[in-house]
C-alpha cells in the first residue's frame, strides 16, 4: 500500500514522502496514529498543490527579502547615545538596539538575529553592519552613532 507520510517515521521516511508499506502496517500503525494517509489520487493532488503553493510562497518571500536588503543599503540608521568627551559610549549599541531603531525610524520589522554585529558598538562614528535576511538576501547597512547633546 502506498502511504503519504504526514510526519517523520523512523526507518521509513520523512514527512511528505510517499512510501510503500505492507497493508497491515499501514492499517494498524501508520493510519491510526495519524503518521500518514493512504496515497489516493485526491491525496496526491492535494499534496502536489500544497508543495507548489509553498514553493511559490518561498519565492515571493525571497524576492521581498532581497528588495528589503536593497532598500536598507540606501538608508542610514541614526542613533543618539550618551558619550564621553573622547567619543566612547557609556554603554554599547547591540543588534537589539539596531532592530528597534529600524522599526522606529523606517517601520521595518527585522529580527535582531538577522543583524550580524560581531561586537557591540562602543564609540561614536559611522559603521557598516551586515544584515542577512535569507541565504540569498544579505547586504550592509550604514549605522551612524552620534553623541547625545
Amino acid at each position: 500500500m502506498k502511504i503519504l507520510l504526514l510526519e517523520d517515521v523512523k526507518k521509513l521516511g520523512k514527512a511528505g514522502e510517499i512510501v510503500d508499506v505492507s497493508d497491515g502496517y499501514a492499517k494498524n500503525f501508520i493510519i491510526p496514529k495519524k503518521l500518514g494517509r493512504e496515497a489516493t489520487k485526491d491525496v496526491l493532488n492535494n499534496w502536489k498543490q500544497q508543495k507548489a503553493s509553498e514553493a511559490n510562497r518561498k519565492k515571493i518571500e525571497k524576492q521581498q527579502a532581497i528588495a528589503t536588503v536593497k532598500d536598507l543599503e540606501t538608508k542610514v540608521i541614526t542613533l543618539k547615545e550618551k558619550a564621553g568627551k573622547d567619543g566612547r559610549l557609556f554603554g554599547s549599541v547591540t543588534a537589539k538596539d539596531l532592530a528597534e531603531a529600524l522599526k522606529k525610524q523606517y517601520g521595518l520589522d527585522v529580527d535582531r538575529k538577522k543583524i550580524n554585529l560581531k561586537d557591540p558598538i562602543r564609540a561614536v562614528g559611522n559603521y557598516s553592519v551586515e544584515i542577512k535576511l535569507q541565504a540569498e538576501a544579505s547586504g550592509n547597512m550604514t549605522v551612524q552613532i552620534l553623541p547625545q547633546e
